[in-house]
């Protein structure tokens, strides 16, 4: 029998009558009937001529259809693709000339204008209650056993495609190995039983709610709460039932300004864990004096899964990303890829299981990301303090260099949010004719606070270096984001090129 990701998920699997995922107003769904749908599904791939290796792409609304369907490419030896359910036909046409899906599973919605974008291609759909199209339609009837591909942990389960925010997206290539060690390696950190029951309220064409949250749930036998999306009247309704909560910093912050939010709606919870975007240390201190819960927060990316997570029992710091992983080693290194001394700032670079395999067609640009010895080169700058505890200072594309000096935006973000007033902030670096770049902020007021440039310029003097301080402070209703709630540097770059021209 093969060992893989699917395997090692029906391993854990107990009682098959034992709910698995629980939508809001609706019947709960076994463990049983997961498994048993996946077969199903499984049959369907067969038919479309999917063999093991074979890529099939996802855009379709979330439903347990859609963890039924990536169950099913895991169980035939498919390559699971998910795609973010934003992308119009222009955007979805690099994937599919890409990684050339054997099949495309799309919206219903979608059908004519994906039809009309990719003549001839072999297309099924998805509705978004998860309950009709034409998947649905031909995995009736079918049978509820499927045998599953002889795939092994080295072979690929998944190709999530990196955000693309320098140059074009980059497909990561991730075996069931990458993804069964990381979950295993989540579930102990993290204390995950059969008991758990989490509320998933994240989008599952990303890592974050694919991967982080249903494999983990799935090789710990716990149960889901699923929602579509994040709402906060709906995650207030379904809380009581929870134990463990993940979610994105922009929940955490929603939340807190709902007066419902309390350490009475809260006693119950064992955990709330935050990722995919740094979490303001102001919001870690307030949800802990709101509720009495410190969130966890961790640390990953696409080509990784999770590298590390502050502790489950031990001190979780604010403004830090935690320990290591269990099997994972973190460096922080130099340009030359020799460790630095800790406190110092320099690039993380990490090795171990959890490593994807490489990026689809870019064998190059596979080997420039990797060290000689085995350390994959994140882009991430940040430290580590004497205990090993992981700060993230910012992206390396982030680093401003103004008058030959550098400069860390994290370092003068964190100032700025503090300022009475201050919302979030955001710091770049604009083209400048005199310094190469100049240091900008962009600040979203809290709460209607009128906020003046001079003011918090005035705030930050003291404590920062000269060379440091922002040349313009920018106000600024929102700051833009992608779908995780990760704030796009270079779409304010690319807003504000023209600033000191």
């Amino acid at each position: 029998m093969s060992d893989n990701l699917f395997t090692r998920f029906a391993a854990a699997a107990g009682d098959p009558g034992k709910s698995f995922l629980k939508q809001p107003g609706a019947a709960s769904i076994s463990y049983g009937e997961t498994f048993a749908s996946a077969a199903q599904f499984a049959h369907v791939l067969a038919v479309h001529g999917v063999k093991p290796g074979d890529r099939v792409a996802v855009q379709a609304e979330k439903s347990p259809a859609c963890l039924f369907l990536y169950l099913a490419c895991l169980r035939a030896g498919a390559v699971y693709l998910p795609l973010n359910t934003g992308y119009t036909p222009h955007e979805l046409a690099y994937f599919v000339q890409d990684a050339a899906p054997r099949l495309f599973v799309c919206a219903e919605k979608n059908r004519q204008k994906i039809a009309a974008a990719f003549p001839g291609f072999n297309l099924l759909t998805l509705g978004d209650d998860g309950q009709s199209g034409t998947l649905i339609a031909e995995a009736r009837g079918a049978s509820k056993d499927f045998t599953g591909a002889q795939v092994g942990m080295n072979d690929l389960a998944s190709i999530l495609y990196t955000s693309g925010t320098t140059g074009r997206s980059k497909g990561a290539m991730l075996t069931h190995g990458n993804l069964h060690s990381n979950a295993e390696a989540l579930q102990q950190t993290w204390a995950f039983t059969g008991e758990d029951i989490l509320l998933h309220a994240l989008p599952v064409f990303h890592i974050h709610g694919l991967f982080v949250a249903t494999n983990v749930a799935l090789l710990s036998n716990a149960s889901l709460l699923f929602l579509p999306k994040f709402e906060p009247d709906a995650v207030f309704q379904v809380l009581p039932d929870a134990t463990v909560m993940m979610g994105v910093p922009t929940y955490y912050t929603r939340l807190l300004k709902d007066t419902r939010l309390d350490r009475k709606t809260t006693s119950h919870m064992r955990l709330f864990i935050s990722g995919s975007a740094p979490l303001l240390p102001e919001t870690h201190r307030e949800w802990e004096r709101r509720t009495g819960h410190a969130i966890l927060e961790r640390y990953g990316m696409t080509e990784t899964n999770m590298n590390a997570s502050n502790p489950y029992r031990g001190a979780r710091i604010a403004g830090s990303v935690g320990l290591a992983l269990p099997g994972v080693e973190i460096r922080i290194a130099g340009s030359d890829g020799q460790a630095m001394p800790r406190g110092e700032i320099g690039m993380i670079e990490v090795r171990g299981p959890n490593v994807f395999k490489g990026y689809w067609n870019m064998p190059e640009k596979t080997a420039a990301e990797f060290r000689k010895d085995g350390f994959f080169i994140t882009g991430d700058l940040g430290t580590q303090d004497k205990d090993g505890y992981l700060r993230i200072v910012g992206r390396g594309k982030d680093l401003i260099i103004t008058g030959g000096l550098n400069v860390y935006p994290r370092e003068i973000e964190s100032l700025l949010d503090e300022i009475p007033g201050v919302e979030e902030s955001a710091v770049v670096g604009l083209p400048h004719e005199d310094f190469g770049e100049g240091v900008t902020a962009f600040l979203v007021a809290k709460n209607g606070a009128m906020l003046h440039e001079e003011q918090v310029l005035q705030c930050l003097r003291d404590r920062l270096a000269r060379f440091k301080l922002p040349k313009r402070v920018i106000v600024v209703e929102e700051l833009p984001r992608n779908t995780m709630g990760k704030v796009q540097k270079s779409a304010l770059r690319d807003t504000y090129a023209e600033l000191y021209r």
